[in-house]
């Protein structure tokens, strides 16, 4: 059987890496077009395209596939069938309709809870206790085709978007070459996803990062796991932004925004309930580091606000 493959990040890499040395025959590799990264801005290949190149097989990079041009080296390839992973751009019909067997996509979530662009920052950031895989056969919809796998995962209160993502990528790699098993064999029957329980996982913006110490501290704490290490959280003190990479929930009250203490390992700061206890920050330019290094370069009052986003 023939597997095309398309993706782009590192959670669609490990899946790549997990069907080649299942062995099958990968004719073909998508992926999005190099972009700028690093000091230089530099075009960099994605991960999804070395482990590609590493292995000798073709890759394509077309900006859409609407064209038949655009389409032209998938449909050379003539794949039974095309795995999809955070590949970043919408299949047509026609693309969906190619593979004899169909497109498979290997989706972040347990769905339908989470379909859309974020399912795992958006899990760990509303406090679910389980997140898992989906391969689903993809259709016209956003991720509401039928469900071939589905797996669970428990998250861990200390998971971060970069732990829980490593996780399920794991699982993904390992579901998806059981499932290209079942297909080959013709021993898999996709069964429709229920009506219930369907959420949708916006992608993130770059204004979420800004805390807002009005919430909770408890939803504050699931948004700087959530958002680590990507985007980031942050709060400006004074002028200055400042990186938050890790908090813990407190039962001090103050004004929210208000720092309560800042002094030996922790920078308390007051919200709309409870407080947050800053334990690694890190200012424009520098390094994550913990409380007590920070204040030693960058001193915090007791009793200083931090800005709160406007409404």
């Amino acid at each position: 059987m023939k597997v095309a493959f398309a993706g782009t990040p590192e959670f669609a890499a490990a899946a790549l890496r997990a069907i080649i040395a299942a062995g099958f025959e990968v004719p073909l590799v998508l992926s999005q077009p190099d972009r700028p990264a690093g000091r230089g801005l530099q075009l960099q290949p994605s991960p999804v395209k070395q482990v590609a190149l590493a292995h000798g097989i073709p890759v394509d990079q077309p900006e859409k596939l609407r064209t038949e041009d655009q389409q032209a080296a998938l449909r050379a390839a003539q794949p039974d069938v095309l795995v999809v992973a955070a590949y970043g751009l919408i299949l047509p019909q026609a693309v969906l309709d190619l593979p004899r067997f169909g497109c498979v996509n290997i989706h972040a979530s347990l769905l339908p809870r989470w379909r859309g662009a974020a399912p795992i920052h958006r899990a760990v950031e509303a406090g679910d206790a389980e997140s898992g895989i989906t391969i689903m056969q993809m259709d016209a919809g956003l991720d509401t085709g039928p469900m071939m796998l589905r797996r669970a995962l428990p998250i861990d209160a200390s998971d971060t978007g970069g732990s829980l993502h490593d996780k399920l990528a794991a699982l993904g790699a390992g579901m998806i070459v059981e499932a290209l098993h079942s297909i080959a064999l013709m021993e898999i029957s996709p069964a429709a996803q229920p009506d219930e329980g369907v959420t949708y996982a916006a992608k993130i913006s770059k204004a979420e990062s800004a805390l807002d110490f009005r919430q909770p501290a408890a939803v504050l704490e699931r948004k700087v796991r959530a958002f680590d290490p990507f985007p980031g959280c942050s709060a400006t003190l004074g002028g200055n932004v400042i990186k938050l990479w890790k908090a813990e929930v407190d039962g001090a009250q103050g004004e929210p925004g208000t720092v309560l203490a800042a002094d030996g390992s922790v920078v308390l700061v007051a919200c709309g309930e409870g407080a947050l206890r800053l334990t690694v920050l890190q200012k424009a330019g520098g390094k994550r580091l913990a409380a007590a290094d920070f204040l030693r370069g960058n001193p915090i009052a007791a009793g200083a606000a931090f800005d709160l986003p406007s409404a």
